[in-house]
């Protein structure tokens, strides 16, 4: 199966990404206790004011930022805009006690439900699928290295052209989405293809701040993992390839050295092998 696509405007890939977020995880969200939501509220807005007494803010670029922020929510931005400029801290504090692997930010594009693929299989691509073909082994255990049988490692990632399928149009449904068991030994093979680097969308309000700051858009090429098991936390985390020219200045400061893969060159295409320790849960 073939397609042909384009990058998505900063609108559609918004509007996909927020809709997705209320599909997903709105649902979930519980109820905050009022003096927890007094306690940040008032810290983040102590914060804005130190900023604007410290730099002389004017009435100039106050009225610049309202213009920013309501482009940002008519372009359906606010995921992105989080995800990439503060998801890596809360993940952060979210993960700093675990002894396992370590973890990064989810990012917008992730879906549930990916199809089953065993504890060696591809993900779904289409004929020809652009891109180095990799070949990636590993192990899931838990902390005291014990192997996790029946572990679920979701992968997804962007493809040749830096675009997620059910983010872009023309790309299959599941394209480069798959959802993989360990077996009896934690083990597990999964084949793909390398991702490419991308830009998130600069047309929009986040491309405006960018464009602005004379920051760049790019994030380096990564795969995207959910692994999971009973009794055991659930780790979130990218992997990276190292020699990226933006690994060092990833726009949503989410490479960690712990998340970089040492790929091999192989008869067609790389291997790498990367494996997970997972934390049990309290």
């Amino acid at each position: 199966m073939t397609a042909t696509h384009h990058a998505p405007a900063a609108a559609e890939s918004g509007a996909s990404a927020t809709e997705r977020f209320k599909s997903d995880k709105l649902a979930t969200v519980a109820d905050t206790p009022k003096e927890r939501v007094d306690l940040l509220a008032r810290e983040v807005l102590s914060a804005v004011h130190e900023t604007i007494r410290r730099h002389k803010v004017t009435y100039d670029e106050y009225n610049a930022l309202k213009a920013w922020l309501i482009r940002l929510g008519e372009d359906g931005e606010w995921p992105l805009f989080l995800d990439v400029w503060v998801e890596h801290v809360i993940e952060e504090v979210a993960t700093e006690h675990r002894q396992g692997n370590k973890g990064t930010i989810e990012g917008p594009y992730y879906v549930p439900g990916a199809p089953e693929r065993g504890s060696r299989g591809s993900v779904p691509m289409r004929d020809n699928e652009p891109g180095t073909p990799l070949v990636w082994t590993g192990r899931v255990t838990s902390t005291d290295g014990t192997p996790l049988a029946g572990a679920t490692i979701e992968l997804w990632h962007a493809d040749a052209d830096g675009l997620y399928s059910q983010f872009a149009p023309g790309i299959p449904e599941w394209n480069l989405r798959g959802t993989f068991s360990t077996g009896s030994d934690g083990s597990f093979e999964i084949r793909t293809v390398r991702p490419a680097p991308y830009q998130i969308p600069t047309d929009g309000a986040c491309g405006a701040l960018i464009a602005a700051a004379g920051w760049h858009a790019w994030r380096p090429a990564h795969l995207h993992v959910k692994v999971s098991a009973p009794g055991h936390e659930l780790l979130t985390a990218q992997l990276y390839f190292p020699g990226d020219e933006h690994n060092d200045d990833d726009i949503a400061s989410a490479v960690k050295p712990e998340l970089m893969l040492d790929p091999a060159p192989a008869e067609d295409g790389e291997t790498v092998s990367y494996g997970f320790v997972l934390d049990p849960a309290a």
